[in-house]
């Protein structure tokens, strides 16, 4: 496989992966080719059908199976994947950072950027979903609300959902030193003439003023979940 190719010298850079590699590149593009490509390498690990796993020791490598099996397998085979890998990625909290890492055994003093990021996109991949980020965008999202001005990394949401009428929001604290703090995030591109309220966790609400489609919301840091709606709107 053609790493890159300079065009000054003429030079091709190869590489040793084969067609495993740029699975990710061809899935939008030529998935056929992708899924066969893909379907090689999980017959010869033992992913499909009743085999063992076996072959998956070197992280370089699983990683990419594991990328590319969100993209291409059902929940039964994508979980007979990450329990088996699961023993060799070692998944790992740093509780005093907020962060989860894979570590893969390597012993190092930060995990492996790339890595995390191919596992972590094959975690919450669902059957086809990388080809539609290409094939059929969400372009709405442009002309949806927006939320800045996040605390991060002290502060994470985690939700920032609108969902075609209500916003949803939830802040997640970085460790104990931040649980149950307050902060503020602004949200910008509301619809117009309407007017608005914060559902807040305990079912309290309160009238929120938006000026030219923008407005700050203070949240409470501790995982609950806030839903900012038109104020006509009657919430269950």
């Amino acid at each position: 496989m053609d790493v890159y190719y300079d065009p000054v010298v003429d030079e091709h850079l190869a590489g040793p992966m084969g067609l495993i590699a740029p699975v990710w590149y061809l899935a939008p593009q030529k998935r056929e080719v992708a899924e066969s490509a893909w379907t090689l390498a999980a017959t010869m690990t033992g992913l499909l059908g009743d085999n063992q796993l076996a072959g998956l020791e070197d992280p370089n490598w699983s990683v990419m199976l594991a990328w590319h099996t969100g993209e291409f397998a059902d929940q039964e085979v994508k979980s007979k994947l990450w329990e088996h890998l699961d023993e060799s990625f070692e998944p790992t909290w740093d509780r005093e950072l907020g962060e989860f890492a894979f570590r893969f055994g390597f012993d190092e003093p930060y995990p492996r950027g790339q890595l995390n990021a191919r596992a972590m996109a094959g975690w919450v991949c669902e059957p086809g979903a990388w080809s539609r980020i290409f094939n059929a965008p969400n372009l709405d999202k442009f002309e949806e609300p927006t939320v800045s001005g996040v605390d991060f990394p002290r502060v994470a949401l985690s939700e920032a959902r609108w969902d075609g009428a209500m916003l949803h929001l939830a802040a997640h604290p970085q460790n104990g030193s931040v649980a149950n703090t307050r902060t503020r995030v602004k949200v910008s591109g509301l619809p117009p003439g309407v007017g608005w309220e914060l559902l807040r966790p305990d079912r309290s609400r309160v009238p929120i003023d938006v000026s030219a489609g923008s407005t700050e919301l203070e949240l409470v840091v501790d995982g609950g979940r806030y839903v900012l709606h038109r104020s006509r709107d009657r919430q269950r």
